[in-house]
């Protein structure tokens, strides 16, 4: 009789596998192998190999700390003679003496997570079994039958691969893409990333319920939607807007998510200090690509932050056109939040593709602060009633801006301001580094039959400016070079579309402001009592923004709002117009000395100019990308930078991997904040 069989060892052919399940820049020293596709692992035996027909061989697959077969977290299956779609299979790959190569087959629809992996080997009643290692599952955008399927390879590169990236942000007429590195591949980032959904509140309540829904992207949306956050749980980022970040890290400081994931593992699962919009929406996209499911990160202009369902969002002025805070509802200049590439079979045909989370704490959302996946198609159609939270970002793209003006005697009247929200929706370009603009994912054409039909739809009224509100218009223009250091002009320029000459009082404001529409002092005003407008002619009035004044009350967010407040005498009717504008960091430089070769040394020199009138202090580059070490990520400046100075430090890359590599900086200083560069560095294979 045949003695039993003997493992000696298991080889679970971490560098082949990686490689063909696309996890090879994870690195080879662990299994990472995708859903719905076959992996293989050499199992060598010692005394003898092994016979079929004789031995009978089976593994089992455990994933979670409770794991169940009904609840699809366990399975045992036979080495059989042909791999099955839709459950755990193996088979005989080939033999070699006591060598045997096993081919094994995860479903489409099996659990994301770390699994172990055991073998039994028997030859009749009485087995041996055989602890063979641990590999992590993901999702699988390049299988059909995965819910994340994704058609397209390009897209699949940009939207699972791509380590680096930019997000959108400035003003809605001057968009400013900023460079991010997302390094879902870097060390250790899936085992944070595994971390996280074990931190998940809905995990720490029932582990089985938890784990046995890990197949499905729309609850591991919703779970990373909330994880990202730490309102309600052991979340990574704190987030702040107050512009007070001593006790931590300005949410414009950062430049990569990696750093930001690490923190949170390594002091405990505490959460971050601090996060902003894009910081957040940046965070989850990392997590998101890292576990398989195809992000992007996209950008919304003039938000709204709708707080009472109403789709209108008041604000208040007093007879000064001083924004009030009298209301919950806020419009951010810009907001950012990342779409997720999914099935919705949930949902009734036609919910599939993009979905819109937000991992920014602004609302509950079933007693969490998470938002999404809310469907962009559902969106754009108006269906409020699907899950999960559409009306808050349908609220986000199509709310109604009303500006009330409060009197002395106490009442209110309503301004004529033209509404502007939901612009210029921006993201990153399929390989290439320029924006696209995705407004019409979520909106039809402002004005068109089929907008009025949606809004019909969702039983709510969206009001038009009529001609004769057209009649008198006032717009703020600006000029060129509104760099930081510099005064500038701004232009408030009237029309009178009438046949009747009209008088009128203009008050034009400046304000700092931050991105989330929330005020600072006053850096400019001129207030004009008397302004006669001839019929069918145009004023333009400028007013003078010194640096003098917004220098020391602009947040590092660069904003400044322009408000031009128009009231007629005979009528009292109030016209108002208003801008964000931006104001303008220097330039990072960027220079690459030597050939960029796999392997080998490359220099980088980096310069930026102070373009202040006094000196910068404390300054500070940090890098991210281009096989960069810790050491090398931070690069201090012993003296201050005088005016008109260069900031300069030079930098030894090594990048490991041919490829495309972003090189992403950000400069820091007493005056200046918030500076970014990137430059793109194309590294060729070592020569054969």
């Amino acid at each position: 009789m045949a003695e039993d069989l003997v493992l000696e060892s298991c080889n679970l052919e971490c560098e082949s596998n990686n490689q063909n399940h696309m996890t090879a820049d994870m690195g080879n020293q662990q299994l990472v192998v995708r859903r719905g596709q076959s992996f293989t692992i050499t199992l060598l035996f010692t005394g003898r190999g092994y016979e079929e027909g004789v031995d009978k061989l089976a593994l089992n697959v455990e994933t979670g700390p409770c794991p169940i077969e009904s609840s699809g977290t366990k399975s045992h299956f036979p080495v059989s003679d042909a791999l099955q779609a839709s459950e755990w299979s193996a088979v005989v790959d080939h033999q070699d003496g006591t060598s045997l190569s096993l081919l094994i087959y995860s479903p489409p629809d099996a659990r994301i997570g770390r699994y172990t992996l055991t073998l039994e080997a028997s030859m009749g009643y009485q087995g041996t079994s055989f602890r063979l290692g641990e590999f992590i599952l993901l999702f699988n955008p390049w299988c059909s039958d995965d819910s994340v399927f994704l058609e397209f390879e390009d897209q699949r590169c940009e939207f699972v691969l791509t380590q680096q990236g930019l997000i959108y942000q400035g003003s809605l007429k001057f968009i400013v893409p900023i460079p991010w590195n997302f390094g879902q591949f870097e060390d250790d980032i899936v085992n944070i990333c595994l971390q996280l959904l074990d931190t998940n509140p809905k995990f720490l309540r029932d582990q089985n319920r938890d784990c046995s829904r890990r197949n499905d992207p729309v609850y591991i949306g919703r779970v990373v939607s909330a994880m990202v956050n730490c309102n309600d749980d052991q979340g990574v980022l704190a987030g702040r807007w107050d512009n007070k970040y001593e006790d931590g890290m300005s949410p414009m400081s950062w430049i990569g998510s990696v750093d930001i994931l690490r923190r949170w593992r390594k002091y405990g699962c505490q959460p971050v200090r601090y996060g902003q919009c894009w910081v957040f929406a940046a965070v989850a996209c990392t997590v998101l690509r890292c576990l398989g499911i195809p992000t992007r990160v996209v950008t919304n202009y003039n938000s709204a932050h709708d707080t009472n369902s109403n789709l209108v969002i008041d604000r208040y002025l007093d007879e000064m056109g001083n924004l009030q805070k009298t209301s919950k509802d806020m419009i951010w200049n810009f907001h950012c939040w990342v779409e997720s590439w999914m099935t919705r079979p949930d949902l009734p045909p036609g919910c599939d593709g993009w979905q819109a989370l937000d991992p920014t704490p602004q609302e509950k959302s079933e007693g969490a602060y998470c938002c999404g996946p809310a469907p962009v198609k559902a969106i754009k159609e108006g269906e409020l009633r699907l899950n999960y939270d559409i009306p808050f970002v349908f609220a986000e793209v199509n709310a109604d801006v009303v500006y009330w003006v409060l009197q002395k005697d106490g009442s209110r009247k309503k301004t004529i301001h033209s509404s502007t929200v939901g612009k210029n929706m921006s993201t990153k370009s399929v390989g290439k580094d320029t924006r696209e603009d995705i407004t019409h994912n979520y909106k039809y054409p402002e004005g068109s039959d089929q907008e009025r039909e949606v809004f019909a739809k969702a039983e709510l009224q969206k009001s038009y400016l009529t001609e004769e509100e057209k009649g008198v218009s006032i717009k703020i223009k600006v000029s060129e070079g509104m760099n930081n250091g510099c005064d500038f002009d701004v232009y408030a320029v009237i029309s009178n579309n009438t046949e009747t000459e009209r008088l009128y009082r203009l008050m034009f404001c400046a304000r700092t402001t931050s991105y989330n529409g929330v005020m600072g002092p006053e850096c400019g005003m001129k207030d004009l009592l008397n302004v006669i407008l001839l019929p069918h002619a145009e004023k333009t009035v400028p007013l003078r923004i010194l640096y003098e004044k917004y220098g020391s009350c602009l947040t590092q967010d660069n904003m400044i709002k322009l408000m031009a407040l128009l009231i007629e005498y005979q009528t009292g009717d109030i016209i108002l117009g208003v801008r964000d504008i931006y104001i303008k960091n220097p330039d990072i430089k960027i220079r690459i000395l030597g050939e960029p070769m796999q392997k080998r040394k490359l220099v980088a020199d980096l310069t930026l100019t102070n373009p202040l009138s006094t000196p910068l202090s404390g300054c500070v580059f940090t890098l991210e990308g281009a096989g960069l070490t810790e050491g090398q990520k931070t690069q201090e400046l012993a003296s201050p930078i005088e005016p008109g100075q260069e900031a300069k430090v030079r930098v030894d890359l090594a990048p490991q991997q041919s490829g495309l590599y972003k090189l992403v900086v950000n400069f820091e200083s007493d005056k200046l904040k918030g500076v970014k560069g990137y430059r793109n560095v194309i590294v060729a294979p070592l020569p054969k």
